[in-house]
């Protein structure tokens, strides 16, 4: 069954937004400023963490109508939770070895004034998207830049590729397979369309992301207005 589009103001969009912020506890609303532009969402101010940032963002984008979100948000850390740059990577280090799903042989951790860099190699995306998870919710961390890449062991069939990621995005009720394109380039997929929202195109991606032998993900669908 087809799903009606619904166009919303920016008007509606910005007030959305402000509600869904104060409904999130782990964000303060007062301390975020929010504008929308033709459904663009910019977040600014200042927080005292890395994880509040993303946060607000991930409530941002959990709005209808959201197109997409500019994160301007400033991290001053508070003077009782600064932590040095060696604390920081012991803990980024510890994280990382606790977290089952980060293979941390394979990875290095590099700190600068709060800021954390991964650099690595894994198999999978979600591998990937956990290290990262692991170190930005630290204490002390001003921001983290994920250089990970993604390098499968195995090279995907594009033959049975293609149809084997769309049999797994019509299984998934969270999206709508119509208004999605999939071509498989060696072992890169690309995602072409339109859907309905923010956090369906998220799901398309990771979806597609669990696909066996993928390097790499160029998702070009687009959030209806």
């Amino acid at each position: 069954m087809a799903t009606a589009t619904i166009t919303r103001n920016n008007q509606e969009i910005q007030s959305d937004v402000l509600d869904e912020l104060t409904w999130e506890p782990r964000v303060r609303a007062n301390e975020v400023g929010v504008t929308v532009t033709d459904g663009v969402v910019t977040l600014s101010g200042w927080v005292d963490s890395y994880a509040k940032k993303w946060a607000a963002e991930r409530a941002a984008h959990r709005v209808s109508g959201v197109r997409a979100v500019a994160n301007d948000l400033a991290v001053r850390i508070a003077t009782a939770a600064e932590r040095s740059d060696p604390e920081i990577a012991t803990a980024a280090s510890r994280a990382l070895e606790w977290d089952a799903f980060v293979p941390i042989e394979a990875l290095d951790v590099t700190v600068a004034d709060g800021w954390v860099t991964l650099h690595g190699e894994v198999e999978w995306e979600y591998q990937r998207r956990a290290a990262e998870r692991s170190v930005s919710r630290l204490t002390g961390v001003r921001g983290v830049t994920n250089g990970i890449t993604v390098r499968p062991a195995t090279r995907p069939d594009a033959r049975e590729l293609a149809d084997r990621i769309v049999d797994a995005l019509a299984r998934n009720r969270a999206t709508e397979i119509e208004g999605i394109r999939v071509l498989v380039r060696g072992d890169t997929i690309v995602l072409d369309g339109v859907v309905q929202s923010v956090p369906e195109r998220e799901e398309v991606e990771r979806v597609v992301w669990s696909a066996p032998g993928i390097r790499e993900v160029q998702n070009h669908v687009t959030v209806a207005r």
